[in-house]
């Protein structure tokens, strides 16, 4: 197969305008309010060749337009309030008691996937299929790129979308209670939710009007998606006094969605018969329990001229610890369909266990393939999106410094930087990185087969794995120069 590709010059627009006003009602309230307007029309291509576009989408019928047009109607209607009120309880000193509480409408651009209707998709890629019989190298006649034409031809790739697309929204809101505990030190006590609706959700494309059977896959963006997440915060903060700073958070939350990315490939959605409601369920950064702290204390030294003043002053010690639940496994079987290969969850054994301990896997622990049956049918299983569990983690990283005093304006730091100073394990959940071990068809499935700094995909984008969380222990040393 050969590939060609067309000039083009994706040109994005959007304008935000937006009026805020602070009004103090008495010396102990604050009210701040606002309204923000989001104008948001669909991206489209400077030079002219504009992408394939749905003119119809109705019943489960599509009709496509492939000279090119809007891909989407713009909408007008984008408002935004926001309002936030901050109440002094307490005044009295070193034992201040704040309230806060906050409300507002949130717009997202709605460009997450629309990169792929023009990088990878018709009409501005083309391609075709070579003889069974080619030989290398190609001759003229093979090596030449397609021409591009009026309608998808074999191996295209599509991406369109609903002609009626809104602008996904979320509505945020919070109240907190912030406690002084004297004049350094405060706590603090949060409720935060955001619910997202209309919010936006790839799904596999249907038959087309006129059919095209040619094309290898077909994607459609609708406005199909919701997510709901809720959370209490703790927060313990000191700023630096006596030498010692300190910030401590725990979070217990709950984050529930239909997609956790709009910009991912999902089986057969609601045109073809399968409710998205279905997909319900943990996202797929779901944490139940996470805590947090970062502690800093410049080291204490006797006020003389000694030897032991001039080894031990200026120096400090630093540390961070994580700590979290486990993440979603959303256990799947593959299968082809006249859409393409789709990825679907199977059906639950019943009397089966779900784990297994098992002393000669990472974490002693997998996930119970006896547990699982695939479908006789091509359809969703009983069992539910992201419904089990991978493995928690946790990690100190620590740190000691020393300062020079070089000149007035100058000074050097010398620090030696442990991460993962205990080298805790941590391991990636099955399925994680570049491994389908969540696949039921894998013969590793239900096991982790690499630490959790490899599986959150450092690797592929660019970052060494060595310094995530979850990787093992390793040493830094640093100089630096302050001027």
């Amino acid at each position: 197969m050969t590939a060609g590709k067309s000039p083009l010059v994706p040109t994005f627009n959007n304008l935000s305008l937006y009026a805020q006003d602070s009004w103090k009602v008495n010396p102990r309230v604050i009210l701040t309010y606002g309204l923000r307007w989001e104008y948001v029309p669909p991206p489209y291509d400077a030079e002219g060749n504009q992408p394939a576009t749905l003119e119809r989408l109705q019943n489960g019928n599509f009709s496509l337009v492939t000279s090119g047009g809007s891909l989407w109607k713009t909408t007008y209607d984008n408002l935004a309030p926001r309002i936030g009120l901050s109440y002094k309880l307490s005044q009295k000193t070193g034992r201040e008691t704040i309230l806060r509480g906050g409300f507002g409408f949130f717009y997202d651009l709605g460009d997450g996937p629309v990169a792929n209707a023009f990088a990878t998709s018709f009409p501005f890629v083309a391609t075709k299929r070579l003889p069974a019989n080619s030989t290398y190298p190609l001759s003229a006649t093979n090596a030449a790129p397609p021409p591009f034409p009026a309608s998808p031809a074999v191996g295209d790739f599509l991406f369109v979308f609903d002609p009626d697309l809104k602008l996904p929204r979320v509505c945020q809101w919070n109240v907190a209670v912030e406690q002084s505990l004297g004049p350094s030190q405060s706590m603090s006590t949060s409720y935060v939710a955001a619910v997202g609706r209309r919010l936006l959700r790839l799904e596999k494309l249907g038959p087309l009007t006129p059919p095209v059977a040619a094309l290898d896959q077909s994607y459609l963006t609708r406005n199909t998606a919701t997510s709901d997440y809720h959370a209490m915060q703790l927060q313990f903060q000191r700023r630096l006094s006596r030498g010692l700073q300190a910030l401590v958070s725990y979070t217990w939350s709950h984050s529930i969605d239909i997609s956790s990315s709009d910009s991912k490939g999902l089986q057969p959605g609601s045109l073809n018969k399968t409710d998205p409601a279905l997909d319900r369920g943990p996202s797929d950064f779901d944490v139940r329990h996470s805590f947090s702290s970062a502690v800093t204390y410049n080291l204490a030294v006797p006020n003389t001229h000694s030897v032991a003043n001039a080894i031990l002053r200026n120096w400090a010690i630093d540390s961070i610890f994580i700590a979290r639940s486990a993440t979603p496994v959303d256990v799947i079987y593959s299968i082809f369909t006249s859409y393409g290969l789709a990825s679907l969850r199977p059906d639950l054994v019943v009397g089966q266990p779900l784990y297994l301990a098992d002393p000669t896997v990472a974490g002693g622990r997998r996930i119970n393939r006896a547990a699982f049956i695939i479908p006789t049918t091509q359809r969703q299983g009983m069992l539910s999106r992201n419904a089990l569990r991978g493995f928690g983690a946790w990690q100190l990283d620590f740190a000691v410094r020393r300062q020079f005093k070089l000149k007035d304006t100058a000074n050097m730091q010398l620090r030696a930087e442990f991460f993962n100073i205990f080298n805790h394990p941590n391991f990636a959940d099955p399925g994680s990185g570049s491994f389908n071990t969540n696949s039921l068809s894998d013969p590793n499935f239900g096991k982790s087969v690499q630490m959790l700094g490899r599986g959150l995909g450092a690797s592929t984008a660019g970052l060494n794995a060595l310094y995530q969380i979850g990787g093992p222990r390793s040493i830094q040393l640093s100089l630096k120069l302050q001027f």
